[in-house]
């Protein structure tokens, strides 16, 4: 009604007003739930262009609304504010409206452009965990919105399965690993342990002997045992000693990490894992092998993972593949003047004229950076997608600056489509005991948090009952989709901008603003409907009451929801419009009688209301990938 309403007021502007008015003057939204009506229509936009009083203004569109549109009831002029009740029969149209679409929200699949959506993005070196789960929900989500606003997308992750911290845990599996009684190092097989578990346990490891070996240089340092130290770096830890004196505590701990720093950059963890990355850059056959057979234990842990939590994708890139390409793009940009060599040999760009600095695109030694394999990405996507209108990176805020950079190095490289790349940044998950760090082993593992969070989700089930008559399969399913149902509304809810506390517990509570209070509500609307023995029908006019026409309003309110989501890339306005239909419904279910309405006609548009809250639940929440169950 709200577009209606605006078109009829700009075609007739020239009748109504003496004059043409712009779009921008008619303003009309939903009447404030303090102020009684349904639409609001703002007059001052009217006032301050044609200079005349909203009282003669409002009366005289008053008037031209009420003989146009059937289904408005009534018009108060009050102040600047039209505010305009539509009839129940408006309503009950709607709702029948809502009731026959079985696409209700959604635009016709693929009438828009194609889009790619980046997500879960994991590295070969450690385990899925926390941080992961939020960027995956919300990348998958956000895929599946764009979808039901009539994009094409293809779904894609880029793995991370080369770089110096893939090094890090094959050198330290290589170092430390002990062999069992047959000779052999710890692999899935013999341990039993997930790839991706194993491997990340020696990245771990690695960590822990660089780190003390880092401590005993500087133990030998500090006794004035210099051996095998270069004059500039005896010179720089001196000179850092003597800047000790007499510094404050904090002045005091940021040079202690600067000769951490200094040791990390002389021990031979270190030069050895930079040599290992050398090697497999020169596809040395050893290092090479060993880096096949790491990496596809981590594949097939990832697959386990990805199964659990019901995401997929349509195409997967290698950084093993692309970085090749970004190289061969630098050494383009090179003889192009894009990029310039330092005397080192290092490669570099300059964009302090964009108000960035200058940034790194080749090591030294020829090998490639993060950048340098980014920019190999974005070029092979549009090469197997050329038709593509924008790559979405779904990555967390802790590189904003480095999106920013590869946006504006693919610009000047003259890819035109750079200007249709864009970030999808998201703010990091923290516990309650602080930040995550994956080197120390101090991530929350995701396999584990799924464990928990289905656990807790089934001992929550088990103590409400309900699940007489249910085979121990039908069970599990059951706590299987609430446990997960939880987690992912739960990272879905808040602005993907926003830094969030994860607490597992509150994401399986039945009450609040959770998933299964949403599947609840699911759950008793088809108890209800099959109760009744529900099936759909004409609704004869009928008066609706307070809480009957919230809902509907609220109904139709989905498909703009839908809209708004999309282009906020925000499945958390999706989420939270969610919440506030259930609270309603919930509020008209516990208000209102239903299966004892003695009125057949006003029962069977109670039900089919019902009916199509429940279909909005089941849409709504697929977009978010959560699944709902008819009991629970």
């Amino acid at each position: 009604m709200e577009h209606e309403i605006k078109e009829f007021l700009l075609h007739h502007s020239v009748t109504l007003f003496g004059t043409d008015v712009s779009s921008g003057m008619v303003q009309v939204q939903r009447t404030k739930k303090e102020v009684s009506g349904d639409l609001t229509l703002l007059l001052f936009p009217f006032v301050k262009a044609l200079k005349a009083s909203p009282q003669e203004l409002g009366e005289k569109i008053r008037l031209a609304l009420i003989s146009e549109f059937k289904g408005i009831q009534q018009i108060d002029v009050l102040g600047g504010f039209l505010n305009i009740h539509l009839s129940s029969e408006y309503w009950v149209n709607a709702l029948e409206d809502i009731q026959k679409d079985p696409n209700f929200g959604s635009k016709k699949p693929e009438s828009k452009p194609l889009l790619m959506v980046e997500y879960a993005s994991p590295n070969t070196n450690k385990p899925l965990h926390l941080g992961h789960l939020r960027n995956i929900f919300l990348g998958y989500s956000v895929a599946e919105i764009l979808k039901a606003n009539g994009h094409k997308v293809i779904k894609t992750q880029i793995i991370n399965d080369r770089g110096i911290h893939i090094c890090k845990s094959m050198l330290a599996w290589e170092r430390f690993s002990p062999l069992n009684d047959q000779g052999e190092r710890e692999t899935p097989q013999n341990t039993g342990l997930k790839g991706d578990k194993l491997v990340g346990k020696y990245y771990v490891e690695f960590d822990r002997n660089f780190n003390a070996e880092a401590k005993s240089i500087i133990g030998n340092w500090e006794q004035g045992d210099f051996e095998s130290s270069s004059e500039s770096v005896i010179a720089e830890f001196k000179r850092l000693t003597e800047a000790k004196e007499g510094k404050d505590e904090k002045a005091l701990a940021g040079i202690e990490d600067k000769i951490k720093d200094l040791a990390k950059n002389q021990t031979t963890l270190l030069r050895d894992v930079k040599e290992m990355l050398v090697k497999w850059e020169a596809r040395d056959p050893q290092v090479y092998l060993l880096w096949t057979t790491m990496n596809n234990w981590v594949y097939q842990g990832f697959d386990v993972t990805y199964k659990s939590i019901g995401v997929d994708f349509e195409k997967s890139y290698y950084e093993s593949d692309t970085f090749l390409l970004g190289k061969d793009i630098v050494v383009e940009g090179l003889q192009k003047g894009v990029f310039y060599k330092k005397e080192d040999g290092s490669v570099w760009i300059d964009l302090t004229d964009a108000g960035l600095d200058e940034k790194l695109v080749l090591r030294s030694d020829g090998t490639a950076v993060y950048m340098t394999q980014d920019i190999g990405t974005a070029v092979d996507r549009y090469k197997d997608f050329p038709e593509m209108n924008g790559i979405i990176y779904t990555v967390g805020n802790e590189q904003d600056y480095h999106f920013k950079v590869l946006f504006l190095i693919l610009e000047k490289l003259g890819y035109s489509w750079a200007a249709n790349c864009s970030h999808l940044s998201y703010g990091m998950v923290d516990l309650p005991s602080g930040k995550m760090k994956s080197r120390e082993g101090t991530v929350v593992d995701a396999d584990d948090l799924i464990a928990e969070v289905v656990e807790k989700a089934t001992e929550m089930t088990r103590e409400r009952g309900h699940l007489e008559g249910m085979t121990d399969a039908a069970k599990e399913h059951l706590f299987n989709i609430i446990g997960l149902g939880g987690l992912k509304y739960y990272l879905l809810k808040v602005d993907p901008k926003k830094r969030m506390l994860f607490n597992p517990e509150e994401s399986i509570e039945l009450n609040g603003n959770t998933g299964p209070f949403i599947q609840y509500t699911h759950a008793r609307i088809c108890s209800l409907l099959s109760k009744a023995n529900f099936s759909a029908g004409t609704i004869q006019e009928c008066l609706l009451n307070d809480e009957e026409k919230e809902v509907i309003k609220l109904l139709t309110e989905y498909p703009s929801v839908i809209a708004e989501a999309g282009q906020t890339l925000s499945p958390a306005v999706l989420a939270n419009y969610m919440y506030e239909l259930v609270k309603s419904y919930n509020h008209f279910y516990q208000t209102v009688p239903i299966l004892i309405e003695t009125d057949e006609n006003l029962k069977r548009m109670r039900l089919t209301m019902s009916a199509s809250v429940a279909k909005v639940i089941r849409s709504s929440m697929k977009l978010l990938g959560v699944e709902v169950p008819e009991r629970m």
